[in-house]
């Protein structure tokens, strides 16, 4: 009966006894205080009371900082707010450096992340803080970085979530915004209105241009036609000008009905002959003797 007794209980040491540490984590054995092994991902079995184990998650973790109140440069109360990334080293030195090289690191990041925010935006305004957020990521994220190296953690990125004024300051920064916008609108539907102008002033001027052109192709047109008869004149009345007259004064005559007697075989019966389709000279009658 007490093999029976010392049985069960070695059972329910043994069972008491078995720890299982996920591929997440990784675990450091304490034997009476001291520090006895490091514990990879599988099955352990640790003496009860005796052993004791401390498991480490070393996945990548987050903490937020908290909103916290920050005077800026310009006397100004911004509310700020963090989020850190972060992850414990896998190795056994990293693993023993986050149990004993620091109390509690979780809470330990958060006040160096609060603390560094405070030195770093306590020097800028509140404009400057909010137009560089790349700077103070990056200040904030080295900081860290060097301050933890011994606590076997790796600081992956730290994120700035927001930097609020005071609502009164917001409500008057909205105003300015809005101001600026109305503005730049205003400029571009004049500067729209301008390119308008400009556009139809433009058309006007080629429109003109081009009415101005096409009265100087017509003048020059009349001109060359004017060249041309004078030259036709010339080169077919060239001393002729007598003959000339006398068949403006045939015209004139004709205009007026007037009888006009033309001798015969003369150079002007020929040419009213050509111009009247051919017109015959009438021959004189001979007087009987």
């Amino acid at each position: 009966m007490i093999y029976l007794y010392v049985a069960i209980f070695v059972i329910f040491v043994f069972f008491l006894g078995i720890r299982i540490v996920r591929p997440t984590e990784r675990g450091l054995i304490e034997r009476l205080g001291k520090y006895h092994k490091f514990a990879n991902p599988g099955f352990h079995w640790i003496i009860p009371v005796i052993d004791r184990i401390y498991i480490v998650n070393v996945t990548e973790q987050m903490v937020n900082a908290e909103p916290q109140e920050i005077i800026t440069n310009d006397n100004l109360n911004a509310s700020v707010d963090a989020q850190v990334y972060f992850r414990v080293k896998s190795e056994e030195e990293s693993v023993k450096g986050a149990i004993y090289n620091v109390n509690n690191y979780r809470y330990q990041i958060v006040n160096l992340a609060r603390t560094t925010l405070r030195n770093i935006i306590g020097t800028l305004t509140l404009k400057s803080a909010n137009s560089e957020r790349g700077k103070i990521n990056a200040e904030l994220y080295n900081t860290l970085h060097i301050e933890t190296k011994s606590w076997g953690i790796e600081i992956v990125r730290t994120e700035l979530k927001e930097i609020d004024p005071p609502r009164d300051v917001q409500e008057t920064m909205n105003k300015v915004v809005k101001a600026e916008n109305e503005k730049i609108a205003a400029i571009d539907s004049a500067t729209a209105a301008e390119t308008v102008a400009d556009g139809v002033k433009r058309a006007k001027i080629k429109e003109a241009e081009g009415y101005k052109q096409s009265k100087i192709l017509h003048a020059e047109g009349e001109a060359e036609a004017i060249r041309l008869v004078n030259e036709a004149a010339d080169k077919y009345f060239v001393g002729n000008a007598q003959l000339l007259r006398k068949l403006e004064a045939v015209e004139a005559s004709l205009s007026n009905n007037a009888k006009i007697v033309v001798p015969t075989g003369t150079e002007l019966v020929n040419i009213i002959g050509e111009m009247a389709g051919g017109i015959l000279p009438l021959e004189r009658k001979r007087k009987d003797n």
